[in-house]
């Protein structure tokens, strides 16, 4: 079985990887969302054969290519870290988590490969028709891949269509639909791509803002900002709706996810949602009896519903999911944590006692370890857990992060609505005040995309398959020191990278002069 791994080699490689995904996500929204903004002024440009739509559709494709290309980079990298630090993983769920991938890399990394050229190089070379669907057929691309990376991200925190085989160590799938179709994954990606439109939304109105602040390019950046504030505000809305549908997944597949993201210790029936708080930073433990909030605000009975569509439901919260006793929603009573180390360590006997039974020939043994392993292998991965307490994420981390995220979703919303009122009443470009808003929006947009990914990935911390397999089981058998190294290279890399996208966005936004 997996050897005891040094828990700085396990910090390291985590923090290694969260490096590389967060640098990463810094470049994929934009492609999402600016590269729909970009087709559909094409669109206009096709539909009304007005030049004036095809040199601003010119332009913002050409900040979607620089954003594009140096994405790339930090995705590959991303991809081979699985290999490299997180080898136990890629053994344990290669079967599974390698198909999505593969899907994404011949299916639809190929085909944005494809059509980019032709989106780029081939103005007045081909037909405006074919022009036309090669820009959307890139940027279905993008989104093609997108899916299927998250996909596999919603696969780790719902493991649903797999089987364990004992005699191989390995989880395989059985049903490719259910792990592409699982309620987790279907939520993920309208979420995740829906606040990639709204970055796009936010960059394009923040960029033709500061036109105006200039006075420069005023007719591309009222227009755009039409566009832009409209699209924005849609995403906006839908975001709102698909964030409602993954809290619900998060409390009924990860509810000590749940838990962290509300600070609740002690659950109960009828539970409020919490809009505002602050953390006891004397609450070091869910034993201790210090209070959990200094101070908090919250909406009466939301949490129940958000969880449960049911005002008085019971929602569980940390103390209550270590401790277990409950009765939960499908109406079996829960097992405590202690309870589920004790199962997960059976299934591990049970694996190893199997793989012996077959090595000695012994086929009633076999069977006798495979029954026992099946009934216990939903609990396999709490097997390696060496303390209840560390079944808990990081609880302040997870709930600051998913207020970020919340209220920052909800002052986009605001944006956009006053940003279209203004355009409406030909007020935008005299409101210095709402351009200098929307100028310092962008980094505000990038930040909730990171909070939101916070939430997911720190929020289901000890896991990387949820239940199954814990991050401490994950990883590489590396010396600490050359993660070490590599992560420290990763972050000299991706930061010129990033400063040299910045760079020359601003040098392309700066010499850009389209004539009205």
């Amino acid at each position: 079985m997996i050897a005891s791994i040094d828990t700085s080699l396990i910090d390291w490689s985590r923090a290694q990887f969260a490096l590389t995904a967060m640098y990463h996500w810094l470049f994929v929204p934009l492609t999402l969302g600016l590269g729909v903004i970009q087709a559909i002024m094409e669109t206009l440009y096709y539909k009304t054969g007005n030049e004036f739509w095809k040199k601003t559709a010119q332009f913002w494709m050409k900040l979607f290519g620089i954003n594009f290309a140096i994405g790339v980079a930090t995705g590959l990298i991303l991809e081979f870290e699985f290999g490299t630090n997180w080898s136990n993983y890629s053994w344990f769920v290669g079967d599974i988590f390698g198909a999505p991938l593969a899907i994404e890399g011949i299916l639809a990394f190929f085909m944005e490969a494809t059509f980019i050229a032709v989106m780029f190089f081939g103005w007045d070379k081909v037909s405006k028709r074919f022009h036309l669907a090669s820009t959307w057929l890139t940027i279905i691309g993008a989104t093609l891949s997108a899916l299927w990376i998250l996909i596999a991200n919603a696969w780790m925190q719902y493991p649903a269509g797999m089987q364990f085989n004992p005699d191989t160590v390995r989880n395989e799938m059985f049903d490719f639909w259910a792990v592409t179709l699982s309620p987790v994954a279907i939520n993920k990606f309208f979420h995740t791509v829906l606040s990639g439109w709204i970055v796009g939304a936010v960059f394009v109105m923040g960029v033709s803002s500061w036109y105006l602040l200039k006075k420069r390019n005023v007719k591309l950046a009222l227009e755009s900002i039409k566009v832009s504030a409209v699209f924005g505000l849609v995403a906006s809305i839908l975001v709102a709706w698909t964030g409602d549908g993954s809290a619900y997944q998060v409390a009924q597949k990860q509810p000590m996810k749940l838990a962290a993201m509300e600070g609740l210790y002690e659950g109960g029936n009828g539970m409020g949602l919490v809009a505002i708080g602050m953390l006891n930073p004397d609450k070091k433990s869910y034993t201790d009896s210090a209070e959990p909030f200094l101070f908090h605000v919250e909406f009466p009975k939301m949490l129940s519903l958000l969880a449960e569509r049911d005002v008085d439901a019971y929602v569980p919260g940390i103390v209550n999911l270590i401790e277990g006793g409950y009765r939960t929603s499908k109406g079996t009573v829960a097992l405590s944590a202690a309870e589920k180390i004790e199962r997960g360590q059976i299934a591990i006997q049970a694996l190893a006692d199997y793989r012996k039974a077959v090595k000695d020939k012994d086929p009633a043994a076999a069977r006798q370890a495979r029954t026992l392993l099946d009934e216990n292998f939903a609990y396999f991965g709490y097997g390696y857990v060496k303390d209840s307490a560390d079944l808990i994420p990081p609880v302040g981390l997870t709930f600051y992060s998913f207020r970020v995220m919340v209220m920052l979703g909800g002052y986009f919303i605001l944006l956009f609505l006053v940003a279209l009122l203004w355009i409406k009443k030909n007020k935008f470009a005299d409101a210095r005040w709402l351009q200098w808003a929307s100028l310092w929006t962008i980094p505000l947009a990038y930040i909730a995309g990171q909070a939101g990914w916070i939430v997911a990935e720190v929020g289901r911390q000890p896991w990387v398959i949820q239940d199954i397999l814990p991050t401490g089981a994950s990883v590489s058998n590396l010396a600490t020191s050359s993660v070490q190294t590599t992560f420290f290279l990763f972050l000299l890399l991706f930061t010129v990278l990033l400063i040299a996208e910045i760079g020359i966005m601003i040098k392309a936004i700066g010499s850009e002069e389209l004539k009205s």
